[in-house]
């Protein structure tokens, strides 16, 4: 009985995250909205499950019809991880999962939005910077303090052409965001209800592979050579490239402080300590690199001996 009710009680958090996306919240709560399904999907079995889903996507669908394709949006994934989870794959293999699978319905929208409606994403990107720019150069007419508040139309169209271009590595990171917080969240719920769940690996075992050196230095070489080209792919490449390796190489080194503190025996918080300033300061980044390129590690344990 007590489960039972555990679960009519993922069905309601479940209706209450889609009728937040009527609120302001739903900026926040659209990173959790996997949750509930995976919790329910991973638990229940396929009856069971429709049969705690239907009601859900019954009431939100008499609100408006909207909010069940959103609804079926982000059951895909769920579906997706709470699989994984079932066959008791990896962690790694899981994030991975559900953040191929957000990303693919990104693209798939995208797609469907230029084929059916002639969405023209440029456009869109477009209008909106000019939309925001518009009352800062009003403010600017109107008190020459405020001059430098607007962007010329050249500047609007250069930044809308910038954000179009990272718009890949923006799907990208936020694929991989939501499907960590779901694995965060999820995870332990599970392990509480008895169902083991494999964790992420420590932080000191944070290692990416060598070759993401060469990939960085292909990602500099067309940058440096291609910086100029009227090339909006190979510019695309290297804008959105660059910023994902560099994110790789911050994780590389916070895995190098987790590391260090573990080897010397030291307080977990000497680590955390250590690896703010890499998040806060970029350039620190370089530690990750050195790490990659060379046997930092390997060094640390020498030493220790």
């Amino acid at each position: 009985m007590k489960f039972r009710w555990s679960s009519v009680a993922w069905s309601v958090i479940y209706l209450l995250l889609l009728l937040s996306l009527t609120t302001p919240l739903l900026i926040i709560t659209t990173l959790f909205m996997i949750v509930p399904a995976v919790v329910l999907f991973t638990t229940l079995n396929t009856k069971q499950f429709v049969l705690h889903v239907l009601p859900v996507l019954l009431i939100v669908g008499l609100i408006t019809p909207i909010y069940v394709l959103i609804a079926a949006y982000f059951l895909i994934p769920a579906l997706v991880m709470g699989r994984w989870y079932k066959r008791h794959a990896s962690a790694v293999s899981t994030v991975i999962a559900g953040t191929v699978t957000i990303l693919g319905e990104f693209l798939v929208l995208l797609l469907l939005g230029t084929a059916l409606f002639n969405f023209d994403l440029s456009n869109y990107v477009n209008d909106v910077l000019q939309m925001v720019n518009s009352p800062l150069s009003d403010l600017g007419t109107a008190n020459p303090l405020f001059t430098d508040l607007g962007f010329t139309t050249e500047d609007v169209n250069k930044l809308s052409h910038m954000t179009v271009q990272m718009i890949p590595m923006t799907l990208i990171v936020s694929s991989f965001m939501i499907a960590v917080i779901t694995h965060s969240i999820v995870r332990p719920i599970l392990n509480s209800m008895n169902y083991a769940v494999p964790k992420m690996k420590p932080a000191r075992e944070w290692r990416l592979s060598r070759s993401f050196i060469w990939y960085y230095l292909i990602g500099v070489v067309l940058q440096l050579f291609f910086s100029g080209s009227e090339n909006n792919y190979i510019l695309m490449i290297s804008a959105n490239l660059l910023p994902l390796l560099r994110i790789g190489f911050m994780i590389q080194a916070i895995g190098f402080f987790f590391f260090l503190a573990h080897e010397r025996k030291w307080n977990k918080m000497v680590a955390i300590l250590l690896a703010i300033p890499v998040i806060l300061l970029p350039p620190l980044r370089i530690i990750g690199i050195i790490d990659l390129a060379f046997p930092l590690r390997e060094y640390v344990t020498k030493s220790k001996r």
